[in-house]
């Protein structure tokens, strides 16, 4: 099946869609989460993709209402499969291809604003960019 979308600047992206299971990593690898395939399978060997509350294996087969639980630390992904997909498109449409839980949002967004809140960290003696980000941070500059 093929999914069409139009966007504002009068161009059309075509994104093939299957209703086949598609593999994990591929999955992850075409929703975004990871930049290539090979760091979609490194993060599912090590135990920080969980399906349905399973530990998963990068060849388990994924379908649509499945629950995904991606851990990047310091952050957490917790998502429903809505769209399948072995075929990487742009953004817009990977995220229509699942659903982030309400909660994780939140509490995805809490940690952000403690990082952000946190302010820049810095080893040793600051050099002069470092020096120049904490300012911005301070709000001197």
């Amino acid at each position: 099946m093929r999914v069409t979308f139009a966007f504002a600047s009068s161009c059309t992206v075509t994104h093939r869609t299957t209703d086949e299971p598609v593999r994990l990593d591929k999955w992850l690898w075409a929703a975004r989460f990871f930049k290539t395939r090979a760091l979609a399978a490194e993060a599912i060997d090590k135990g920080h993709v969980d399906v349905n509350d399973d530990k998963a294996k990068r060849s388990r087969n994924v379908h649509p209402g499945d629950r995904i639980t991606i851990r990047r630390p310091p952050f957490e992904h917790r998502i429903t499969v809505l769209m399948l997909s072995d075929q990487r498109g742009p953004a817009t449409v990977a995220s229509t291809m699942y659903e982030e839980s309400a909660e994780s949002r939140a509490r995805r967004e809490l940690t952000a604003a403690q990082i952000r809140a946190a302010g820049p960290s810095v080893d040793g003696r600051p050099t002069k960019r470092d020096r120049r980000e904490i300012d911005r941070w301070r709000g001197r500059a």
